[in-house]
């Protein structure tokens, strides 16, 4: 197994001192910059990575960010999270940040836990995800000074509040300018299957259908159905809106569950060549076909860990009684078109 090169072989190298590879590391300010530029090509040469446990103890950080898990989800709606997760450890991982996973059974569970990583110096920061309205998760952070980002905004609150950092994806924005694109294509009537309100990202998806759809007030009642998340539920949404008179010539979703569901009914149905739109562009609409509306979670993770530790790996503490860059990312998704079940509007399947 070959030796991984220490802070004595780059010191060698350079024709420096311990010290003044450590200062280059730890402190680079101070350091001439002729010799900053020659210690740095050296370590990145070598591959020197420096010992993470005596950075840990000389810095008095952990390195490291807490995130709790969401209960399990069925496997097409927890999968979002799951490539979130696994996009900040290895974005975190190029920052020398470690990531903690933990569980809790709601809110003040999951507070009991923050409080107990914070005060053991376990967790240098959080990164709240499933953000709601009242939620007590951002009031306790933000009285106790603990650094946080949150993956999904302030619902309900003051949404420029710096001491709250956040990044999310504009789900309006998505499905405004999906509902546009399906008219543009044809479309006459654009129904929506969505979430029950109050729910701060699904409300904010119906919204996107409710500006770009066309309808007046009795239309737009007629051609939406509320449900909880899951397949069959689209199925059976899908069922109810095709039943009405003068059925949609396009369905757009607030997920890919319910986007399955509503393109399974419509295909049993007859209705081969209606599009079907979901959102989160999980494996399974793409295995399936399924056009989707793609959350940029590598800007997300990276908007994160920006917000939390800047460009330079320290933590950042917004200051409210300053004018600041902004504290939160608003990102917008894209649709991805699939054509085996987004046809161009009167195009038939060929059968």
């Amino acid at each position: 197994m070959e030796r991984m090169p220490t802070v004595d072989d780059v010191a060698l190298a350079a024709s420096v001192s311990r010290q003044t590879v450590s200062n280059v590391i730890n402190s680079p300010e101070i350091v001439r910059e002729s010799t900053r530029l020659r210690v740095q090509e050296v370590i990145d040469r070598l591959g020197y990575r420096p010992h993470a446990s005596a950075r840990r103890l000389r810095t008095r950080t952990s390195s490291t960010i807490g995130l709790r898990l969401d209960p399990l989800r069925d496997g097409i709606s927890g999968v979002v999270l799951d490539r979130f997760v696994h996009k900040l450890a290895e974005q975190a991982d190029e920052r020398g940040l470690r990531v903690m996973i933990f569980t809790a059974n709601g809110p003040e569970d999951e507070l009991a836990h923050i409080r107990r990583l914070r005060d053991g110096s376990d967790i240098d920061a959080f990164i709240l995800i499933a953000t709601f309205h009242g939620d007590p998760r951002i009031s306790w952070l933000v009285d106790n000074d603990v650094p946080f980002v949150s993956f999904g905004r302030p619902w309900g609150s003051t949404i420029d509040d710096p001491q709250h950092r956040w990044v999310d994806v504009d789900g309006r924005a998505g499905v405004r300018d999906t509902v546009t694109h399906l008219r543009a294509s044809g479309a006459q009537r654009v129904a929506y299957i969505g979430w029950p309100s109050p729910s701060g990202t699904g409300d904010e998806r119906r919204a996107g259908w409710e500006e770009a759809c066309g309808f007046d007030a009795a239309d737009r009642a007629r051609y939406q159905v509320v449900t909880v998340d899951g397949v069959d539920e689209g199925a059976d949404s899908a069922r109810r809106l095709m039943a009405v008179d003068a059925p949609p010539d396009a369905i757009v979703c607030a997920s890919d569950s319910l986007a399955l569901g509503a393109r399974l009914a419509l295909d049993a149905a007859g209705f081969l060549d209606t599009p079907v739109v979901g959102f989160d562009n999980t494996p399974v609409s793409a295995a399936m076909g399924l056009s989707s509306i793609d959350q940029p979670l590598d800007e997300v993770v990276a908007a994160a860990l920006h917000l939390l530790f800047g460009p330079d790996g320290g933590i950042v503490r917004p200051n409210p009684k300053r004018n600041e860059e902004p504290t939160n990312r608003l990102l917008v998704p894209r649709l991805v078109e699939r054509r085996s079940s987004h046809r161009a509007l009167g195009e038939t399947t060929g059968a």
